[in-house]
């Protein structure tokens, strides 16, 4: 995360960089300078959660009641001083960064084997130095911040941009994370959340204007010095051979200092001795070994200029335009300017191809063609007209040719333009055949990308690959319905296909929202100037994208504007065969809520308009109605309904999670039940104390399984008009960690319930009931809850069962064994024939 070594050369090399403030005397002293301002940090939430987390146990699916009072006294301590805290959350992951995603989702897989190998062999949790935040904090902290009244946003693009950005414009006290990237922005002052000390409000300021001090370098040369060392869009070996021509010259090497901050000393003395010589005068091109990689440099450094900024690194020519050979592309991030965002057309020509950037131009826009032809081709941007949009044109030829910006031929890429017009826009996406919407190569957090091939068939696809690059889509067959997986090896980099040919052609065809500003894929600049979106509703978009930016509903936006969603890490042993992997059990649910969201009324999904903005009293029994139909549950609603808050959620999901694992048993059943019930007398203090008598990997497994399908209430839940309070499946109110494993433990040494309910009596009416209410609908779908007593050779598996299981797949048309596989299709799952939906 930021900029590759410099944390370690500011707490090493530099430590006068950081200086110990007081927030509370910033803040008097903020309100002295600027009377009726009210001080506002902006907190980068994402950097801050293995702060907050302060439970001592992490291991056994989180201590939510304790977490939730860690918050409620953060934003206590920063409110009696009179400062206003602003949250932003990531709301997606910028694909300049994808690859960045994915080596750290590898990384967790391998730190999460070790936490399990640990377990095993200790039975007990690991140290803090291993400590793996609980699935699902960073969503549910989102809703805890808002409970307790605070103003949190969710992003539209990498959250540090728009942290940045909003404590500039706002005039901020500062801002509080935990990236160096922070360090490189332009924008108000940065502190560190791992420095600050709640009871005395003290923490480090590292100031930027000191860091260009020591390295001898303007405000301005920092993105270029953050581009030079490597961040998370610039890979670090992009310039390794570079910074050591840089050190093998530098005349000032410290002996005392280690090798990554000489580096840093180095490439900051070649920028001021070197590179300051020709600012202005020659292009970074000509002076830094930039290669084929000058777009990718050059959208580097500009993502660090806020709205409003220009770099004086960017070759100005007139009218603000700067060209790399044959690619054009405009270094300014101000919003007001008119400044032309180019084009590049033929590889083979020096022309530039301008396109104006004016989100409501209403003239034509001259392009150029190839060299032999000077013809203009006119270019509108008004979504009214119905005129062609042009293409530039070969040298060679009049034929027209996709607009591109590499020297390879690529695929074209058809591209819906409005709702009205439906003309295609062909689109180059890269020189090998690629999809519009990338994936990931997560082995089992895979990065799902949503895109569709045939209208009687949704696809999902979700990575299985383990190191490679490989992308590896697991389909669905458009006629049989039947999920095909294709094998994958580890030293195979091309992409496999997802369908036929013809199907292939329209895998990312998608509609682009004429409302929404028009993005040129050369430019480099931060701001998203066109928003390809997979719904071409503007109302519905609009509603679904207001209620992403106030952090009010969870993946719905992702998916209706990219198609794209991520599935990320989680506490899950590879090695068990006898449970699924998490992500794959929730995926049907996943499935209907794609179709729900992406078909609309089609397909025999509910329409969004009438769920999301009809508010006659009847339409919230629709809703419910569609929540159950995701979860494949509608003929359990008459008993559901009968369950008081919150437990109608709780059950809800255990139904669908015994359905779907046919490995989890009776005394699972009484453990998730006995904690919920008994969680709703107990206070902090009293969880805080409670101490598991050891740790079973397998209850760890089953409690992150939980959380996980929590997270998954969320977003069908907002998907579905939210017909159910989202404080019924917020894990504090239903679920304990420590208090969960502690009735594990107990329900498998065989105690009897009165045991586990504490010899509560009024507990154990509801526990009977709340049991039935799981029972019988399980028993709809032919699956009998039993204890691990009455189980035979075939349910032998977690304890080294020899047979196979079978998990209830998305397509539910097949009970054959041919379905999803899991890690190796292990035991542990089902398959099911009837679904509420035809599609998804």
């Amino acid at each position: 995360m930021g900029v590759r070594g410099l944390q370690g050369f500011v707490g090493s090399t530099c430590p006068h960089i950081c200086t110990v403030v007081n927030f509370k005397e910033l803040a008097e002293h903020h309100r002295s300078k600027y009377p009726g301002c009210t001080p506002t940090i902006v907190v980068d939430a994402m950097c801050c959660l293995r702060y907050w987390y302060t439970p001592e146990s992490w291991i056994c699916g989180g201590q939510w009641r304790e977490y939730f009072s860690a918050l409620r006294d953060f934003v206590k301590t920063f409110t009696a001083v009179g400062i206003k805290l602003i949250f932003f959350f990531d709301g997606m992951v910028e694909q300049d960064k994808r690859d960045e995603w994915v080596k750290r989702r590898l990384k967790n897989n391998r730190e999460i084997s070790r936490i399990f190998h640990y377990i095993k062999s200790h039975k007990e949790q690991p140290g803090r130095n291993m400590f793996f935040i609980p699935s699902g904090l960073a969503v549910f902290t989102r809703f805890a911040l808002k409970t307790l009244g605070q103003e949190t946003l969710c992003s539209l693009q990498e959250a540090d941009y728009e942290v940045a950005s909003y404590g500039l414009q706002h005039n901020c006290l500062g801002i509080l994370g935990e990236d160096t990237d922070y360090l490189i922005y332009d924008t108000c002052p940065y502190f560190s959340i791992s420095e600050l000390c709640l009871e005395s409000l003290d923490t480090v300021m590292l100031c930027r204007e000191k860091l260009c001090e020591s390295l001898g370098l303007h405000v301005a040369d920092l993105p270029l010095l953050a581009c030079l060392l490597g961040n998370d869009i610039i890979p670090e070996g992009m310039f390794e051979s570079f910074r050591y021509k840089c050190l093998s010259s530098y005349t000032s090497v410290k002996e005392n200092f280690d090798k990554k901050g000489n580096i840093i000393l180095a490439v900051s003395d070649h920028i001021s001795k070197v590179l300051h010589l020709y600012q202005g005068e020659r292009k970074l091109e000509e002076l830094l070994p930039l290669g084929p990689n000058k777009a990718l440099f050059y959208k580097g450094m500009a993502s660090y200029l806020l709205p409003g900024q220009k770099s004086p690194w960017f070759f100005q020519k007139p009218k603000g335009v700067i060209t790399l050979d044959k690619q054009v592309i405009s270094m300014s991030s101000d919003p007001e300017s008119r400044e032309e965002v180019p084009m590049c057309s033929d590889p083979e020509s020096k022309q530039e191809v301008h396109m104006c950037s004016d989100p409501e131009p209403r003239q034509e826009v001259p392009m150029c063609t190839g060299p032999e032809s000077r013809q203009e081709v006119p270019m509108c941007s008004d979504p009214e007209p119905r005129q062609e949009v042009p293409m530039c044109t070969g040298p060679e030829s009049r034929q027209e040719v996709p607009m591109c910006t590499d020297s390879e031929p690529r695929q074209e890429v058809p591209m819906c333009t409005g709702p009205e017009s439906r003309q295609e826009v062909p689109m180059c996406t890269g020189p090998e055949p690629r999809q519009e919407v990338p994936m990931c190569t997560g082995p089992q957090s895979g990065q799902e990308v949503l895109i569709w091939t045939d209208p009687e068939s949704r696809q999902e696809i979700l990575c299985t690959g383990h190191e490679s690059k490989q992308e590896v889509p697991i389909c669905t067959d458009p006629i049989s319905k039947q999920e095909d997986s294709m094998c994958t090896h580890p030293e195979i980099n091309q992409k496999l296909p997802v369908a036929t040919d013809f199907e292939f052609k329209l895998e990312a065809l998608m509609c682009t929202n004429p409302e929404i500003k028009q993005e040129d894929p050369t430019n480099v600049g931060p701001e998203i100037k066109q928003q390809v979106t997979m719904v071409s509703d503007t109302e519905i978009l609009k509603i679904a994208r207001t209620h992403h930016v106030q952090a009010e509903s969870y993946l719905v936006y992702n998916i209706m504007s990219s198609g794209e969603i991520e599935c990320s890490n989680t506490l899950e042993d590879e090695l068990d065969q006898a449970l699924p992997s998490q992500a794959f059990i929730y995926r049907p649910i996943r499935q209907r809520v794609y179709s729900l969201l992406l078909e609309d009324c089609q397909g025999g999904t509910p329409s969004l308009k009438i769920l999301w903005l009809n508010q006659e009293p009847e339409m919230q029994v629709r809703r419910l109605d569609t929540l159950l139909a995701c979860f494949n549950l509608s003929s359990s609603r008459e008993e559901l309904q009968a369950v008081e808050s919150p437990f109608q959620a709780l059950c809800c999901l255990l139904i669908y999670l015994f359905v779907q694992v046919d490995t989890l048993c009776l005394e699972d059943l009484h453990a998730f039940i006995a904690q919920a019930l008994c969680l709703q007398g107990k206070s902090t203090s009293q969880l805080v104390n409670l101490q598991p008598d050891y740790i079973n990997p397998r209850a760890v497994q089953l409690g992150s399984l939980l959380v996980r399908g929590l997270t998954t209430l969320v977003l069908v839940n907002s998907a579905c008009g939210f017909p159910w309070k989202m404080s019924d499946f917020m894990p504090w109110n239903i679920f304990d960690g420590k208090l969960f494993h502690q009735k594990y433990l107990q329900s498998e040494k065989g105690y009897a319930v009165e045991v586990l309910l504490e010899q509560n009596r009024s507990r154990l009416t509801k526990f009977h009931n709340l049991k039935a209410v799981v029972c019988k609908a399980c028993m709809k779908e032919n699956r009998r809850i039993t204890g691990r007593a009455h189980w035979g050779s075939h349910h032998a598996g977690r304890w080294g069962r020899q047979g196979s299981g079978y998990h209830r797949t998305g397509s539910g048309y097949s009970r054959s064994s041919q379905g999803q596989p899991w890690r190796d299709q292990g035991p542990g799952s089902r398959q099911y024939e009837h679904d509420q939906w035809r599609r998804y």
